[in-house]
Protein backbone atom coordinates (compact mmCIF):
# COMPACT_ATOMS: atom_id res chain seq x y z
CA UNK A 1 0.00 0.00 0.00
CA UNK A 2 2.96 2.35 0.17
CA UNK A 3 2.69 3.07 -3.56
CA UNK A 4 -0.53 5.02 -2.83
CA UNK A 5 1.26 7.46 -0.55
CA UNK A 6 2.80 9.64 -3.29
CA UNK A 7 -0.33 9.99 -5.50
CA UNK A 8 -2.40 10.94 -2.44
CA UNK A 9 0.19 13.53 -1.41
CA UNK A 10 0.23 14.92 -4.95
CA UNK A 11 -3.56 15.21 -4.93
CA UNK A 12 -3.45 17.06 -1.61
CA UNK A 13 -0.85 19.50 -2.96
CA UNK A 14 -3.02 20.14 -6.03
CA UNK A 15 -6.07 20.87 -3.87
CA UNK A 16 -4.11 23.24 -1.62
CA UNK A 17 -2.65 25.05 -4.62
CA UNK A 18 -6.08 25.27 -6.22
CA UNK A 19 -7.43 26.85 -3.05
CA UNK A 20 -4.85 29.62 -3.25
CA UNK A 21 -5.10 29.95 -7.03
CA UNK A 22 -7.46 32.99 -7.02
CA UNK A 23 -5.07 34.94 -4.80
CA UNK A 24 -2.04 33.95 -6.88
CA UNK A 25 -3.71 34.94 -10.13
CA UNK A 26 -5.34 38.12 -8.84
CA UNK A 27 -3.99 41.37 -10.28
CA UNK A 28 -1.94 43.64 -8.08
CA UNK A 29 -3.77 46.88 -7.38
CA UNK A 30 -1.62 49.85 -8.33
CA UNK A 31 -2.78 53.40 -7.73
CA UNK A 32 -1.19 56.32 -9.57
CA UNK A 33 0.44 57.66 -6.39
CA UNK A 34 1.90 54.25 -5.51
CA UNK A 35 3.19 53.80 -9.04
CA UNK A 36 4.81 57.24 -9.02
CA UNK A 37 6.53 56.47 -5.73
CA UNK A 38 7.91 53.20 -7.10
CA UNK A 39 8.96 54.53 -10.48
CA UNK A 40 10.77 57.55 -9.02
CA UNK A 41 12.82 55.21 -6.85
CA UNK A 42 13.31 52.06 -8.91
CA UNK A 43 13.33 53.22 -12.52
CA UNK A 44 16.68 52.65 -14.23
CA UNK A 45 16.83 56.14 -15.73
CA UNK A 46 16.36 57.65 -12.27
CA UNK A 47 19.08 55.42 -10.83
CA UNK A 48 21.51 56.41 -13.60
CA UNK A 49 20.84 60.07 -12.89
CA UNK A 50 21.44 59.44 -9.19
CA UNK A 51 24.82 57.87 -10.00
CA UNK A 52 25.83 61.00 -11.92
CA UNK A 53 24.95 63.00 -8.81
CA UNK A 54 27.10 60.76 -6.61
CA UNK A 55 30.01 61.03 -9.07
CA UNK A 56 29.78 64.82 -8.96
CA UNK A 57 29.64 64.71 -5.17
CA UNK A 58 32.92 62.79 -5.17
CA UNK A 59 34.40 65.43 -7.49
CA UNK A 60 33.63 68.12 -4.91
CA UNK A 61 35.63 66.21 -2.32
CA UNK A 62 38.51 65.98 -4.76
CA UNK A 63 38.40 69.74 -5.36
CA UNK A 64 38.17 70.46 -1.64
CA UNK A 65 41.38 68.53 -1.02
CA UNK A 66 43.36 71.46 -2.47
CA UNK A 67 42.29 73.61 0.48
CA UNK A 68 43.57 71.10 3.03
CA UNK A 69 47.17 70.23 4.03
CA UNK A 70 48.95 67.62 1.96
CA UNK A 71 51.14 65.17 3.85
CA UNK A 72 53.86 63.20 2.08
CA UNK A 73 56.05 60.41 3.39
CA UNK A 74 59.00 58.60 1.86
CA UNK A 75 61.43 55.81 2.70
CA UNK A 76 64.53 54.71 0.80
CA UNK A 77 67.19 52.05 1.31
CA UNK A 78 70.59 52.70 -0.33
CA UNK A 79 73.19 50.04 -1.27
CA UNK A 80 76.40 51.66 -2.57
CA UNK A 81 79.45 50.16 -4.25
CA UNK A 82 81.79 52.46 -2.32
CA UNK A 83 81.62 54.21 0.99
CA UNK A 84 81.71 57.98 0.56
CA UNK A 85 84.18 60.19 2.42
CA UNK A 86 86.14 63.47 2.23
CA UNK A 87 89.79 64.58 1.97
CA UNK A 88 90.96 66.89 4.73
CA UNK A 89 94.53 67.88 3.97
CA UNK A 90 96.49 64.66 3.56
CA UNK A 91 93.89 62.62 5.43
CA UNK A 92 90.77 60.87 4.24
CA UNK A 93 87.75 60.38 6.46
CA UNK A 94 84.42 58.68 5.91
CA UNK A 95 81.37 60.95 5.91
CA UNK A 96 78.70 58.40 5.15
CA UNK A 97 77.94 54.74 5.67
CA UNK A 98 78.25 52.44 2.71
CA UNK A 99 74.65 51.22 3.09
CA UNK A 100 72.02 53.33 4.79
CA UNK A 101 68.36 54.20 4.79
CA UNK A 102 66.42 57.50 4.88
CA UNK A 103 62.87 58.54 5.56
CA UNK A 104 61.00 61.82 5.65
CA UNK A 105 57.60 63.26 6.53
CA UNK A 106 56.52 66.51 4.85
CA UNK A 107 53.43 68.66 5.33
CA UNK A 108 52.56 71.32 2.73
CA UNK A 109 49.80 73.90 2.92
CA UNK A 110 48.81 76.52 0.34
CA UNK A 111 48.47 79.86 2.13
CA UNK A 112 47.17 82.05 -0.68
CA UNK A 113 46.73 81.60 -4.42
CA UNK A 114 44.38 84.53 -5.19
CA UNK A 115 41.27 82.36 -5.06
CA UNK A 116 42.42 79.67 -7.50
CA UNK A 117 41.78 76.55 -5.42
CA UNK A 118 38.78 77.96 -3.56
CA UNK A 119 37.14 78.96 -6.86
CA UNK A 120 37.77 75.48 -8.26
CA UNK A 121 36.03 74.05 -5.21
CA UNK A 122 33.07 76.40 -5.75
CA UNK A 123 32.92 75.31 -9.37
CA UNK A 124 32.62 71.69 -8.28
CA UNK A 125 29.87 72.58 -5.81
CA UNK A 126 27.91 74.37 -8.51
CA UNK A 127 28.32 71.41 -10.84
CA UNK A 128 27.04 69.17 -8.04
CA UNK A 129 24.06 71.51 -7.73
CA UNK A 130 23.34 71.12 -11.45
CA UNK A 131 23.54 67.33 -11.10
CA UNK A 132 21.07 67.46 -8.21
CA UNK A 133 18.70 69.58 -10.29
CA UNK A 134 19.12 67.22 -13.22
CA UNK A 135 18.36 64.24 -10.98
CA UNK A 136 15.14 65.89 -9.84
CA UNK A 137 14.30 66.89 -13.41
CA UNK A 138 14.80 63.31 -14.56
CA UNK A 139 12.68 61.99 -11.71
CA UNK A 140 9.87 64.41 -12.53
CA UNK A 141 10.08 63.62 -16.24
CA UNK A 142 9.86 59.90 -15.52
CA UNK A 143 6.88 60.70 -13.29
CA UNK A 144 5.23 62.48 -16.23
CA UNK A 145 5.87 59.51 -18.51
CA UNK A 146 4.40 57.14 -15.93
CA UNK A 147 1.38 59.40 -15.36
CA UNK A 148 0.57 59.59 -19.06
CA UNK A 149 1.17 55.85 -19.37
CA UNK A 150 -1.16 55.18 -16.45
CA UNK A 151 -3.82 57.41 -18.01
CA UNK A 152 -3.33 55.60 -21.34
CA UNK A 153 -3.96 52.33 -19.53
CA UNK A 154 -7.13 53.69 -17.93
CA UNK A 155 -8.29 54.94 -21.32
CA UNK A 156 -7.56 51.59 -22.97
CA UNK A 157 -9.59 49.87 -20.24
CA UNK A 158 -12.49 52.20 -20.97
CA UNK A 159 -12.12 51.40 -24.69
CA UNK A 160 -12.36 47.70 -23.82
CA UNK A 161 -15.52 48.42 -21.83
CA UNK A 162 -16.99 50.48 -24.68
CA UNK A 163 -16.10 47.75 -27.16
CA UNK A 164 -17.67 45.12 -24.94
CA UNK A 165 -20.88 47.16 -24.68
CA UNK A 166 -20.98 47.57 -28.47
CA UNK A 167 -20.64 43.80 -28.90
CA UNK A 168 -23.42 43.21 -26.36
CA UNK A 169 -25.72 45.71 -28.09
CA UNK A 170 -25.06 44.20 -31.48
CA UNK A 171 -25.61 40.69 -30.10
CA UNK A 172 -28.95 41.83 -28.67
CA UNK A 173 -29.85 43.41 -32.00
CA UNK A 174 -28.86 40.22 -33.85
CA UNK A 175 -31.13 38.14 -31.59
CA UNK A 176 -33.99 40.53 -32.30
CA UNK A 177 -33.21 40.45 -36.02
CA UNK A 178 -33.20 36.65 -36.06
CA UNK A 179 -36.53 36.56 -34.25
CA UNK A 180 -38.04 39.02 -36.72
CA UNK A 181 -36.52 37.14 -39.64
CA UNK A 182 -38.00 33.85 -38.45
CA UNK A 183 -41.34 35.61 -38.24
CA UNK A 184 -40.89 36.87 -41.80
CA UNK A 185 -40.92 40.54 -40.78
CA UNK A 186 -37.45 41.41 -42.17
CA UNK A 187 -35.33 40.19 -45.04
CA UNK A 188 -32.16 38.11 -45.03
CA UNK A 189 -30.16 41.22 -45.86
CA UNK A 190 -30.98 42.85 -42.49
CA UNK A 191 -29.78 39.72 -40.72
CA UNK A 192 -26.51 39.62 -42.66
CA UNK A 193 -25.92 43.29 -41.94
CA UNK A 194 -26.21 42.69 -38.20
CA UNK A 195 -23.84 39.70 -38.38
CA UNK A 196 -21.21 41.69 -40.30
CA UNK A 197 -21.35 44.61 -37.89
CA UNK A 198 -21.07 42.25 -34.93
CA UNK A 199 -17.97 40.63 -36.45
CA UNK A 200 -16.42 44.06 -36.98
CA UNK A 201 -17.19 45.06 -33.37
CA UNK A 202 -15.54 41.90 -32.05
CA UNK A 203 -12.40 42.67 -34.06
CA UNK A 204 -12.27 46.18 -32.62
CA UNK A 205 -12.70 44.73 -29.14
CA UNK A 206 -9.69 42.45 -29.72
CA UNK A 207 -7.66 45.45 -30.84
CA UNK A 208 -8.64 47.36 -27.69
CA UNK A 209 -7.69 44.40 -25.49
CA UNK A 210 -4.30 44.14 -27.19
CA UNK A 211 -3.73 47.86 -26.68
CA UNK A 212 -4.45 47.43 -22.99
CA UNK A 213 -1.88 44.62 -22.78
CA UNK A 214 0.70 46.85 -24.48
CA UNK A 215 0.03 49.67 -22.01
CA UNK A 216 0.36 47.24 -19.09
CA UNK A 217 3.73 46.04 -20.44
CA UNK A 218 4.90 49.62 -20.86
CA UNK A 219 4.09 50.43 -17.24
CA UNK A 220 5.76 47.23 -16.03
CA UNK A 221 8.87 48.19 -17.97
CA UNK A 222 8.97 51.56 -16.22
CA UNK A 223 8.38 49.87 -12.87
CA UNK A 224 11.23 47.39 -13.57
CA UNK A 225 8.89 44.42 -13.27
CA UNK A 226 8.28 41.43 -15.54
CA UNK A 227 6.34 42.58 -18.60
CA UNK A 228 3.48 40.04 -18.21
CA UNK A 229 2.74 41.17 -14.64
CA UNK A 230 -0.90 42.10 -14.23
CA UNK A 231 -2.02 45.50 -12.97
CA UNK A 232 -5.32 46.49 -11.40
CA UNK A 233 -5.83 50.24 -11.83
CA UNK A 234 -7.72 52.82 -9.83
CA UNK A 235 -9.49 55.79 -11.36
CA UNK A 236 -7.69 59.15 -11.22
CA UNK A 237 -9.61 62.20 -10.08
CA UNK A 238 -7.09 64.78 -11.33
CA UNK A 239 -4.17 66.76 -9.95
CA UNK A 240 -4.81 70.44 -10.57
CA UNK A 241 -6.67 71.96 -7.60
CA UNK A 242 -7.87 75.01 -9.53
CA UNK A 243 -7.41 76.77 -12.89
CA UNK A 244 -4.23 78.81 -13.23
CA UNK A 245 -3.72 82.06 -15.12
CA UNK A 246 -1.47 81.78 -18.20
CA UNK A 247 0.79 84.71 -17.26
CA UNK A 248 1.21 83.34 -13.78
CA UNK A 249 1.97 79.94 -15.26
CA UNK A 250 4.73 81.53 -17.38
CA UNK A 251 6.20 83.25 -14.33
CA UNK A 252 6.08 80.11 -12.23
CA UNK A 253 7.63 77.96 -14.94
CA UNK A 254 10.58 80.35 -15.38
CA UNK A 255 11.17 80.21 -11.65
CA UNK A 256 10.53 76.53 -10.87
CA UNK A 257 11.66 74.54 -13.91
CA UNK A 258 14.79 72.55 -13.16
CA UNK A 259 16.17 73.22 -16.64
CA UNK A 260 16.37 76.95 -15.88
CA UNK A 261 17.95 76.27 -12.50
CA UNK A 262 20.56 74.08 -14.16
CA UNK A 263 21.54 76.84 -16.60
CA UNK A 264 21.67 79.48 -13.83
CA UNK A 265 23.87 77.28 -11.64
CA UNK A 266 26.11 76.53 -14.63
CA UNK A 267 26.52 80.28 -15.30
CA UNK A 268 27.63 80.75 -11.70
CA UNK A 269 30.07 77.86 -12.08
CA UNK A 270 31.52 79.51 -15.20
CA UNK A 271 32.16 82.73 -13.24
CA UNK A 272 34.02 80.78 -10.55
CA UNK A 273 35.94 78.93 -13.26
CA UNK A 274 37.06 82.26 -14.72
CA UNK A 275 38.31 83.37 -11.29
CA UNK A 276 40.26 80.13 -10.90
CA UNK A 277 41.79 80.57 -14.35
CA UNK A 278 42.85 84.18 -13.66
CA UNK A 279 44.65 83.01 -10.53
CA UNK A 280 47.21 81.33 -12.79
CA UNK A 281 48.60 84.81 -13.55
CA UNK A 282 49.52 85.34 -9.88
CA UNK A 283 51.92 83.63 -7.48
CA UNK A 284 51.07 80.90 -5.01
CA UNK A 285 52.33 81.18 -1.45
CA UNK A 286 52.81 78.08 0.63
CA UNK A 287 54.42 76.82 3.81
CA UNK A 288 56.10 73.44 4.14
CA UNK A 289 57.47 71.62 7.12
CA UNK A 290 58.57 68.15 8.06
CA UNK A 291 61.13 65.78 9.49
CA UNK A 292 64.02 64.18 7.58
CA UNK A 293 66.14 61.27 8.83
CA UNK A 294 69.33 59.78 7.29
CA UNK A 295 71.08 56.80 8.88
CA UNK A 296 74.69 58.01 9.24
CA UNK A 297 76.92 57.23 12.21
CA UNK A 298 79.48 59.77 10.92
CA UNK A 299 77.03 62.69 11.09
CA UNK A 300 76.43 64.84 14.14
CA UNK A 301 72.67 64.65 13.74
CA UNK A 302 70.75 61.87 12.01
CA UNK A 303 67.43 63.68 11.74
CA UNK A 304 66.12 67.21 11.90
CA UNK A 305 62.92 69.23 11.69
CA UNK A 306 62.57 71.94 9.06
CA UNK A 307 60.04 74.67 8.19
CA UNK A 308 60.07 76.53 4.90
CA UNK A 309 57.93 79.25 3.35
CA UNK A 310 57.89 79.69 -0.38
CA UNK A 311 56.27 81.07 -3.49
CA UNK A 312 55.76 79.72 -7.01
CA UNK A 313 54.81 81.71 -10.09
CA UNK A 314 54.27 80.75 -13.69
CA UNK A 315 55.89 83.40 -15.91
CA UNK A 316 54.97 81.84 -19.24
CA UNK A 317 52.53 79.07 -20.16
CA UNK A 318 52.47 79.46 -23.91
CA UNK A 319 49.23 81.46 -23.84
CA UNK A 320 47.19 78.65 -22.32
CA UNK A 321 45.77 80.84 -19.53
CA UNK A 322 44.53 83.52 -21.93
CA UNK A 323 43.10 80.87 -24.25
CA UNK A 324 41.34 79.27 -21.29
CA UNK A 325 39.77 82.60 -20.32
CA UNK A 326 38.59 83.15 -23.91
CA UNK A 327 37.02 79.70 -23.88
CA UNK A 328 35.22 80.45 -20.61
CA UNK A 329 33.91 83.74 -21.99
CA UNK A 330 32.53 82.00 -25.07
CA UNK A 331 30.93 79.33 -22.88
CA UNK A 332 29.20 82.00 -20.85
CA UNK A 333 27.87 83.73 -23.97
CA UNK A 334 26.59 80.38 -25.24
CA UNK A 335 24.87 79.60 -21.94
CA UNK A 336 23.23 83.04 -21.90
CA UNK A 337 21.81 82.44 -25.37
CA UNK A 338 20.71 78.92 -24.42
CA UNK A 339 18.89 80.30 -21.40
CA UNK A 340 16.89 82.71 -23.55
CA UNK A 341 15.97 79.93 -25.95
CA UNK A 342 15.09 77.64 -23.05
CA UNK A 343 12.70 80.25 -21.63
CA UNK A 344 11.02 80.58 -25.01
CA UNK A 345 10.66 76.81 -25.35
CA UNK A 346 9.25 76.50 -21.83
CA UNK A 347 6.72 79.28 -22.47
CA UNK A 348 5.66 77.52 -25.67
CA UNK A 349 5.28 74.22 -23.80
CA UNK A 350 3.22 75.86 -21.05
CA UNK A 351 0.97 77.58 -23.56
CA UNK A 352 0.45 74.36 -25.51
CA UNK A 353 -0.64 72.40 -22.44
CA UNK A 354 -2.74 75.35 -21.25
CA UNK A 355 -4.66 75.44 -24.53
CA UNK A 356 -4.98 71.64 -24.60
CA UNK A 357 -6.38 71.74 -21.06
CA UNK A 358 -8.96 74.40 -21.94
CA UNK A 359 -9.91 72.55 -25.12
CA UNK A 360 -10.24 69.23 -23.28
CA UNK A 361 -12.53 70.79 -20.66
CA UNK A 362 -14.93 71.95 -23.37
CA UNK A 363 -14.78 68.56 -25.10
CA UNK A 364 -15.71 66.76 -21.88
CA UNK A 365 -18.82 68.92 -21.48
CA UNK A 366 -19.90 68.44 -25.10
CA UNK A 367 -19.23 64.70 -25.30
CA UNK A 368 -20.93 64.03 -21.98
CA UNK A 369 -24.18 65.54 -23.28
CA UNK A 370 -23.77 63.69 -26.59
CA UNK A 371 -23.55 60.37 -24.73
CA UNK A 372 -26.92 60.93 -23.04
CA UNK A 373 -28.49 61.89 -26.36
CA UNK A 374 -27.01 58.86 -28.13
CA UNK A 375 -28.37 56.52 -25.43
CA UNK A 376 -31.85 57.97 -25.85
CA UNK A 377 -31.56 57.71 -29.63
CA UNK A 378 -30.68 54.00 -29.39
CA UNK A 379 -33.54 53.32 -26.99
CA UNK A 380 -36.06 54.92 -29.36
CA UNK A 381 -34.74 53.10 -32.44
CA UNK A 382 -34.78 49.75 -30.62
CA UNK A 383 -38.45 50.23 -29.73
CA UNK A 384 -39.32 51.25 -33.30
CA UNK A 385 -37.45 48.27 -34.73
CA UNK A 386 -39.14 45.74 -32.44
CA UNK A 387 -42.53 47.22 -33.35
CA UNK A 388 -41.73 47.06 -37.07
CA UNK A 389 -41.68 50.83 -37.56
CA UNK A 390 -37.88 51.21 -37.84
CA UNK A 391 -35.14 49.60 -39.91
CA UNK A 392 -32.08 47.57 -38.97
CA UNK A 393 -29.88 50.30 -40.42
CA UNK A 394 -31.37 52.82 -37.98
CA UNK A 395 -30.59 50.57 -35.01
CA UNK A 396 -27.04 49.80 -36.16
CA UNK A 397 -26.41 53.49 -36.83
CA UNK A 398 -27.71 54.31 -33.37
CA UNK A 399 -25.38 51.71 -31.81
CA UNK A 400 -22.48 53.15 -33.80
CA UNK A 401 -23.33 56.70 -32.73
CA UNK A 402 -23.55 55.67 -29.06
CA UNK A 403 -20.20 53.84 -29.28
CA UNK A 404 -18.65 56.88 -30.91
CA UNK A 405 -20.10 59.19 -28.27
CA UNK A 406 -18.80 57.01 -25.42
CA UNK A 407 -15.41 56.73 -27.09
CA UNK A 408 -15.17 60.49 -27.59
CA UNK A 409 -16.22 61.14 -23.99
CA UNK A 410 -13.60 58.84 -22.49
CA UNK A 411 -10.89 60.10 -24.82
CA UNK A 412 -11.70 63.73 -24.06
CA UNK A 413 -11.72 62.97 -20.34
CA UNK A 414 -8.28 61.37 -20.40
CA UNK A 415 -7.01 64.06 -22.76
CA UNK A 416 -8.04 66.47 -20.01
CA UNK A 417 -6.11 64.52 -17.37
CA UNK A 418 -3.04 64.20 -19.61
CA UNK A 419 -3.09 67.91 -20.40
CA UNK A 420 -3.48 68.64 -16.70
CA UNK A 421 -0.44 66.51 -15.84
CA UNK A 422 1.53 68.07 -18.68
CA UNK A 423 0.72 71.59 -17.50
CA UNK A 424 1.71 70.77 -13.92
CA UNK A 425 5.03 69.41 -15.21
CA UNK A 426 5.52 72.36 -17.55
CA UNK A 427 5.25 74.90 -14.72
CA UNK A 428 7.74 72.94 -12.62
CA UNK A 429 5.50 71.18 -10.09
CA UNK A 430 6.60 67.87 -8.61
CA UNK A 431 4.07 65.33 -9.88
CA UNK A 432 4.83 63.07 -6.94
CA UNK A 433 3.41 65.80 -4.70
CA UNK A 434 0.54 66.66 -7.08
CA UNK A 435 -0.82 63.11 -7.11
CA UNK A 436 0.02 62.24 -3.53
Amino acid sequence: MTYLKYPVALILVVFVFWGFMPELLSAEKLTLSDGLRIVTEENRIVKLSRQDELISEADTRVARSGLLPHIYGSYTQNYNEKQQGARIGSQSVYTQQKDFYTYSLTVQQILWDFGGISSTYRVSKKILETRQYDSRRTRNFVALLFTTGYLDLLESEKMVTVGGKEVERLETHLKTARSLYNEGVITRNDLLQAEVRLSDARQKLLTAENMRKINVSRLNNMLVRPLPSTIETEEVAGGAPKPIDLDRAFERAEKERYEVRIVDATLEAVDFEATAKKAEYYPKFFVEGGYNYVENRYALYDGSWAVMGGMTINFLSGGSTKAGLDKIRHQKNKLTTERKKLIEDIRLEVERYYLELANAREKVKVTKDATFQAEENLRINNIKYREGEGTATDVIDAITLLTMAETNYHRSRYDLLRAEAGLMHAIGQDLLEVYR
